[in-house]
């Protein structure tokens, strides 16, 4: 009799573990609009940009199949949470509960807010992923630092050109929209780059201890492929 034994990296995990949490925690931060000086953005922003950093990382040290599949999981347990947070919003509050307001005004929105930023979700996260394995590829593993930069670039603006329509249109007004996408995307990128001295030693350090660097050349980047020998 055959067996197969699947082993399962411990680091790999908390990468997925805290990308999951970033996302859940976004989508809840996203409800409330906040203002920086003269600029307005969402709350989102304190935590969305770590998960496209935790994406880099991912992606660079386990390969694209990798991200892929930490990618397809945070949207799961995103998807799980909001349906839960949705659930418990419409069930009726114990008589003596004075935050129905305070609670719907966060799971309220949150649906709308869930079913946009799962869309510019899957599609900024997988450009993300799949401009920093191309590069990487092209670039014979050199110039981590701009292909993390430039990665990020497309994602967010994928990101941000999907879930601000979807997700605020009629919210906030309309010539708001642009200015708001746009510093999203400057802010989220800047993140990246005050960040990028950490995550350079990160991504050193977990190469170092999986004695893995992925080059992803004849793969397939079919986004719905789960198996990891795709």
């Amino acid at each position: 009799m055959n067996s197969r034994k699947e082993t399962v990296s411990v680091l790999f995990m908390m990468f997925s573990i805290l990308f999951c949490v970033c996302l859940i925690a976004a989508n809840v931060l996203e409800t409330k609009q906040i203002a920086v000086g003269s600029i307005s953005l969402t709350g989102g922003l304190i935590v969305f940009p770590v998960s496209y950093i935790i994406n880099d990382c991912v992606c660079e040290v386990w390969g694209y199949r990798k991200a892929r599949l930490l990618i397809w999981t945070g949207f799961a347990m995103n998807f799980f949470f909001v349906m839960l947070g949705a659930v418990c919003d419409w069930i009726p509050g114990a008589s003596y509960w004075q935050n129905d307001a305070g609670f719907h005004a966060i799971f309220g929105l949150a649906p709308r807010i869930a079913a946009a930023s799962f869309v510019a979700f899957l599609f900024g996260s997988f450009a993300n992923a799949y401009v920093m394995s191309r590069m990487k590829i092209h670039d014979g593993g050199r110039r981590f630092s701009a292909r993390a930069i430039l990665s990020t670039v497309a994602g967010e603006s994928v990101d941000s050109a999907i879930f601000f329509p979807l997700a605020l249109g009629g919210v906030v007004p309309a010539d708001e929209l642009p200015q708001l996408m746009l510093w999203q995307v400057i802010l989220k990128t800047a993140y990246e780059v005050v960040a990028l001295p950490v995550t350079i030693r990160i991504v050193a350090a977990l190469k170092a201890h999986e004695g893995e660097d992925a080059y992803d050349e004849g793969i397939s980047y079919n986004i719905f492929r789960l198996k990891l020998n795709d």
